[in-house]
């Protein structure tokens, strides 16, 4: 079972990479056509006083927090994270490839106001990742596939990290501490062996409110869910395996292609071309189009090097190399800490199209490089 719920979800990201990359394209063209004005206008349009791209950052996304939370509890359980020894090395990595990417967007933003947006390229898109990798069919290692998910899936559990401590807005504490007791609750609740997902669910929701209140990102409260939902051993009827069966195409084909619909409605002028060139704009893109993969590559090798940790013979560093540069793809994490960065509009529009140049060229590269150094034949290898 523990096989075939990772296999569901492999197979749901290499979907939702093909997806969003088909929504990105028509989002992008749709805001640079004839009709862009009412397309981002639809975006925006308010309901109950709250804006629809709001509600989907705020809300629609606490879904997919929710099944990360899940992938990452089942990796820590029975995957690949279960052993620490075999852990030791993504963590490590996907270590580097968050701090290497957040220094060379200092470098070029230290003098100026832009320095919020350092949590930007730290974040690797899953999704677009392990789209791409996918394409390769059966040439591509299975130890190379897990190190890529476990690598990703850690990476975005150090980005909701930064997004719950440095970009909390003025903390209610009375909130914060209400939610955290209905995440005690739950916590008991899974102590006792209540199985049945419902009162899971009503806890999470009244956590969601609890937390928005708060002025921490609510999107923390999918996190904090799903390590509360029981996990028993990947039996079937484990509200853990359930609830991420239930999830994994609904957030694979409709929460992730909506954010990306709602968040590249962009309209693409000289000016924000330019604005590439600006510090904050140069610090996205070469933090992750070159931090990510040196990142990567620097940490791994000085884990291995002073006897931290192994890696298993079949992950080549030439295959490390070719997953760093695909962990450059920062789409949906990276955008979305862009706009808890900053305020302006101009400046939000500008680097989300630093990060979908990055995103293209991390991902051609890294195609280009995988296309030539994986094995032509069929490969079970790493099983």
């Amino acid at each position: 079972m523990q096989k075939a719920l990772f296999k569901e979800f492999l197979d749901s990201e290499k979907t939702c990479g093909l997806v969003l990359l088909v929504c990105v394209v028509v989002s992008l063209v749709l805001s640079n056509s004839t009709v862009g004005c009412y397309y981002q206008s639809f975006w925006q349009m308010e309901v109950g006083g709250v804006s629809l791209v709001h509600i989907i950052n705020d809300g629609l996304m606490t879904l997919f927090f929710l099944l990360i939370g899940l992938e990452l509890e089942r990796e820590i359980y029975v995957g690949e994270l279960r052993r620490f020894r075999n852990a030791i090395l993504p963590i490590i990595a996907a270590l580097g490839g968050m701090l290497v990417p957040s220094v060379c967007y200092y470098l070029f933003t230290s003098s100026t106001p832009f320095t919020s947006g350092i949590g930007i390229p730290m974040a690797t898109d899953i999704a677009f990742a392990v789209g791409i990798l996918s394409l390769f069919g059966k040439r591509v290692p299975a130890v190379l596939k897990i190190f890529l998910v476990a690598l990703a899936i850690i990476d975005d559990l150090g980005s909701i990290i930064v997004i719950a401590i440095f970009y909390a807005g003025d903390i209610n504490f009375v909130a914060l501490g209400l939610s955290f007791m209905v995440f005690v609750a739950l916590l008991v609740l899974n102590r006792t062996n209540v199985l049945c997902l419902v009162p899971y669910i009503m806890g999470g929701i009244v956590m969601w409110i609890l937390m928005y209140k708060s002025g921490v990102h609510p999107t923390l409260t999918g996190v904090l869910l799903a390590f509360a939902i029981p996990f028993r051993d990947y039996q079937t009827d484990s509200p853990s395996f359930r609830l991420q069966h239930y999830l994994t195409k609904p957030v694979g084909l409709l929460v992730l292609p909506i954010f990306a619909l709602a968040n590249t409605a962009i309209a693409v002028g000289s000016d924000s071309l330019e604005a590439v060139l600006s510090p904050y704009g140069l610090g996205i893109f070469f933090g992750l189009f070159l931090g990510k993969p040196l990142g990567i590559i620097l940490f791994s090798y000085l884990a291995i090097r002073f006897g931290i940790c192994t890696k298993s013979k079949t992950l080549e560093w030439k295959y490390i190399l070719g997953v760093g540069l695909l962990a450059g793809i920062g789409f949906t994490m990276s955008i979305f800490i862009t706009m808890l960065s900053f305020s302006d509009a101009f400046v939000v529009s500008s680097a989300k199209v630093a990060i979908l140049l990055a995103s293209l060229v991390s991902g051609v590269v890294g195609y280009w490089w995988l296309y030539g150094v994986l094995p032509v034949g069929k490969t079970d290898m790493g099983k």
